[in-house]
This record gives structure tokens, sequence and C-alpha cells, in this order.
């Protein structure tokens, strides 16, 4: 989705340049808010530039943060390590004051206002839409009722947290990657949503349903707060939709159903959780 050069520069520094479509005016302060974490210590590339129009394009500068290792695996311990990161990520974005980044990334935007059940995607929507397995369909219908439905506060949160985006030294997480994929959402939706995308290092799945309890409820003690009832359900109901689009996706470019089949096996009972 975006361009990405390494650059040697003439005075010996390595930088990256991110050159990105920005018709939406998102770039800006996901860089901004990704600024201000390295600010604060929070592991992830520290930006060098804002974020600057190039024609149709945004374009910043960051700095290279080379090395460290994909962590494997979707056990409830795995869950853990990756939950202690999401907590401090979010910890970090706490006070961060930029413009909310919107609309959200395409595979969270449950929240939108487009006609019919998924958002406008003109290179998804202009293909068989009967491909889509029913199950996907009423999987996604009733896990955004039930997150519409919510009423709570807005927070800016990483709405792609998966494995891929990571990388880790050992035990201690090194990197942090892809700040253009920040959201504006109940703090509850978007640990969902990571609770069950964390494991993805190659064709997006969702976590076996242990490891997403295992992820909350370690997120929550780290953040010390407990999840209202409202929000315990509203995160089961987060962890549905990004799986749900991915099935989609799936069906709709003939891939192998790897998100359709966990969908398929986990959504009767993530959707009882989700009180939806």
């Amino acid at each position: 989705m975006s361009t990405v050069l390494g650059l040697r520069l003439a005075d010996g520094r390595e930088v990256v340049l991110k050159a990105r479509p920005d018709d939406d005016g998102r770039a800006a302060p996901c860089v901004e808010a990704q600024a201000r974490l390295a600010e604060r210590g929070f592991p992830c590339p520290r930006p060098l530039t804002p974020a600057v129009a190039v024609g149709s394009l945004a374009v910043h500068a960051e700095e290279f943060r080379p090395g460290g290792e994909l962590l494997p695996g979707d056990s409830p311990d795995v869950a853990v390590r990756y939950a202690d990161v999401f907590a401090r990520l979010m910890a970090g974005l706490d006070g961060v004051r930029v413009q909310p980044p919107l609309p959200n990334p395409r595979w969270a935007r449950w929240d939108h206002d487009d006609p019919g059940l998924w958002p406008s995607i003109g290179f998804l929507d202009d293909r068989d839409q009967g491909l889509v397995p029913g199950y996907v369909v009423e999987t996604a219908t009733r896990a955004r009722k039930r997150l519409l439905a919510a009423d709570l506060p807005c927070v800016l949160g990483h709405a792609d947290f998966e494995a891929q985006n990571l990388r880790w030294h050992d035990s201690d997480v090194w990197t942090v990657h892809d700040w253009d994929s920040l959201a504006w959402q109940p703090e509850a939706a978007l640990a969902g949503a990571a609770s069950g995308s964390f494991a993805g290092a190659g064709p997006p799945t969702l976590a076996a349903i242990e490891s997403s309890e295992a992820f909350l409820e370690s997120y929550q003690d780290i953040r010390g707060r407990a999840f209202s009832s409202e929000e315990r359900e509203i995160a089961w109901a987060g962890s549905l939709w990004p799986a749900a689009h991915n099935a989609r996706w799936e069906a709709l470019h003939g891939d192998p159903p790897v998100s359709g089949d966990a969908v398929r096996a986990q959504a009767a009972e993530r959707l009882r959780r989700a009180n939806a």
C-alpha cells in the first residue's frame, strides 16, 4: 500500500522514505502520533520529517531500525507477550492529541457510513459478491451491529497489530511498524481486533479463542483497568470484523480460505461472547 525505500544519505545516515496515496489526509496525523510515541521511548521508528504532499502522495522520512526477529505462534503464552506490547502502545498514545485519522483503515472500517454491510472499496465491490460465503456475511453483519450499538468513547490506537509488523530481540520487542494503520475507535474494539489478529505473520488469520482470551485478560491487567461488561462484548465483536473482512478478500480473490476457515470454526463462540 506504500512505496518504501531505504536511502543512504551523503552524510552516511541510513533512513527510510515512505510514499503513499493520501487523498483522505490520514498520513499527517499518523506520522505526528508516531513521532510523539517515539519521543516517549516507545520502540518504533522515529519520524525525521512530517508528512508532506508531493502531488497526490504523502511522503515522510523516518529512522532505519534494522534487525529483530518475528515472534511466531498464537499460543496463550505468545498472546500475553503481544498483549504487553499493545498495552504499552495504547498507554503511550494516551494524551496524544492529533486530528483523528479518519476514515479508519479499510479492514477496520466497521464504523463506515457507506450503503450496505461493507465499506466502499471499489476494487472489491466490482467483483462477484456471490463468492463471499453466507457465514462470512452473517458474521460480519452481527459483529458490526454489536459494534455500532456501543456507546463508548473513541481513542487512538493501532489497527493492524499483526506479527508481521513487529520485530523482537529475544523476549523484548525491538520495533513496531505500520503507523499508517492508526485508527480512531473505542479502546475495547481496538484491543479486541488486536487479540484476534496478533499472530498474522503471513496470510491473515484469526488466533485461537483461548489465545484471544489470554490477550484480553493480560491487556486489562497491564492497563490497570478491567473492561466493563459492554467493553468485553465489544472486544469480542471487534475480534471478528477484520477476520470477516479478510475472509471476504480471500473469497473474492480465489485465495485459500485461511481466515474463512477460522471464521467458520470460531464465529459462533465469539458472537456469543459479544452478545451478538
